[in-house]
């Protein structure tokens, strides 16, 4: 069994707390469904061990011990934020952190019933976010780049799932987003990867935001996108005019981004049919309903 195989069990967690955070090891600990390159498990009622399972290296989790604990106390919306550092051992050759638990449900298994209130949170939490970001903030080359970095991306996921009758529409879309000015400010924080598995929601509404793995210094169009990825038909509008700092590029270079986001979306819930590792069969549907609102506009 190699090192990306290791099972991760209850009994494994706790073992890692007794040895290194004794005074956590008697808390209740539970498995958290849904993760894949990294696997959560509850902890007591307020906390959440994060184990490092299918990503190749832990910096995805580094990322996330150093910065989230500067973000978290100036957002208006809970993030996790990690309490006490798991080191790799020969019990466990990897990373894990002991964090805060978000409440609420993940949107991917709940859903959004109160529009204008998620609008107006999500545009504040991004409002919150999107400052300028230090110089030794992460950074990437594609992700949080300009759409045009990005071709490679949505020709994979448009040839594997764009359905035929709006492949043009779809193309379009792509093609204004590439086109669109580039980001004119300086690199500002973004969270990078908001799609309806890293937000949480309680009483119709967004509750939480979770999973800064992918967080980089970059263009805020990459976070504005999820304005047709998350949120109900017909409250993009409404989320814009809150969040008030996208210029009419920006809204076309994330409504690009939507769109290669909900292809994604749709190919994962294809692999999830297929019985394909990491695949999330539930993510099919949320997947074309995000691109029906993208090529809507609304």
């Amino acid at each position: 069994m190699t090192d990306t195989e290791i099972e991760i069990t209850a009994d494994l967690v706790r073992d890692l707390l007794q040895e290194q955070h004794p005074d956590l090891a008697e808390l209740a600990i539970r498995e958290v469904a849904g993760g894949w390159g990294n696997q959560m498990w509850r902890l007591g009622d307020k906390l959440a061990v994060r184990m490092q399972r299918m990503d190749p290296t832990p910096e995805l989790q580094l990322k996330e011990r150093r910065w989230l604990p500067v973000l978290a106390p100036r957002l208006p919306l809970p993030v996790p934020t990690p309490v006490r550092l798991g080191e790799p051992s020969e019990r466990f050759p990897k990373h894990w952190t002991v964090m805060t638990w978000v409440p609420g449900e993940p949107l991917d298994h709940g859903s959004i019933s109160r529009g204008a209130h998620a609008a107006d949170t999500l545009a504040g939490f991004l409002q919150a976010l999107h400052v300028e970001a230090p110089a030794e903030a992460p950074i990437a080359t594609d992700h949080g780049a300009h759409p045009r970095n990005c071709t490679d991306a949505f020709e994979n996921f448009f040839q594997a799932v764009a359905p035929d009758d709006i492949a043009a529409d779809i193309r379009a879309v792509w093609d204004d987003a590439v086109a669109a000015h580039a980001w004119q400010g300086p690199p500002v924080w973004v969270h990078g990867d908001l799609h309806p598995a890293n937000v949480v929601v309680s009483d119709g509404t967004l509750s939480g935001i979770v999973d800064f793995g992918c967080m980089i210094a970059g263009d805020p169009a990459w976070d504005l996108a999820a304005a047709w990825v998350l949120l109900p038909a017909g409250t993009a509008s409404r989320f814009f005019n809150t969040y008030a700092h996208a210029d009419e590029t920006a809204i076309r270079r994330a409504r690009g981004l939507a769109a290669m986001k909900s292809l994604f979306l749709m190919l994962m819930g294809q692999n999830g049919d297929r019985g394909l590792p990491g695949g999330k069969p539930h993510w099919g549907p949320a997947g074309r309903a995000a691109l029906d609102r993208v090529l809507k506009g609304v």
